[in-house]
């Protein structure tokens, strides 16, 4: 098992063994039931597919009613696909190494999927912040100066292309629109701790999103 889904709850902060204060950001990994198994003999590839939380039946298309009732599992809300692992692990024991013994249909913990001090990546959609200009979505400093009649420059990206040669624009010139609301990964984040009882994973700095967003936590 090298990944699971989770939900962003907020954040807080411990202290380690040495006093140092560690602001972390807790998740509530899991549980998560696997929806289905794909092996290399069936779907060309091996992965597994995990669902998290519960969606309404009237919300939910026929097609996936269809794919939860094979695996006898409710309706999820979220769907992530992990691949890159030897599925042999999870159905059951390899010899000279131990398997998770899991099957379509059970459920998977926090606790089952990683340890505490172990390097993640975190995966989830950004906060979106609207139509921004250059000064918030690409860090532009600006006129920085209101004298000598510069009395609305300051935020202002200046400019942007040439005179009759080339006539245009280049693309990917850094300009104001829509900022946030993308996919993002977070790499090489440290589990400070986790709590099986309840769930929670305790990440060491900040992950994309905003509060109760989904998001996926993956080993490296």
């Amino acid at each position: 098992m090298n990944g699971i889904i989770g939900k962003k709850v907020g954040m807080t902060s411990i202290f380690d063994e040495f006093g140092q204060n560690i602001a972390c950001t807790v998740v509530e990994a899991g549980p998560c039931v696997i929806t289905q198994i794909k092996t290399e003999d069936t779907d060309g590839y091996d992965s597994f597919q995990l669902g998290f939380g519960k969606a309404k039946i009237k919300n939910t298309s026929r097609a996936l009613q269809g794919h939860f009732g094979q695996s006898g599992a409710e309706p999820a809300k979220k769907v992530v696909e992990f691949r890159d692992f030897d599925v042999d692990l999870l159905i059951s024991d390899v010899e000279g190494e131990e398997g998770i013994a899991k099957g379509v249909g059970d459920m998977i913990s926090a606790a089952e999927v990683f340890e505490e001090g172990e390097a993640i990546h975190v995966m989830g959609t950004s906060k979106g912040k609207g139509f921004q200009g250059v000064v918030k979505r690409h860090g532009f400093a600006g006129v920085n100066d209101a004298t000598h009649g510069q009395h609305n420059r300051q935020r202002a990206p200046g400019s942007i292309g040439a005179a009759s040669d080339p006539s245009k624009v280049f693309k990917g010139t850094r300009m104001g629109g829509r900022t946030g609301g993308t996919s993002v990964k977070i790499k090489n984040l440290e589990i400070v701790k986790i709590l099986p009882e309840k769930n929670l994973v305790l990440v060491r700095g900040a992950i994309p999103g905003h509060k109760n967003s989904i998001v996926v936590l993956e080993k490296q």
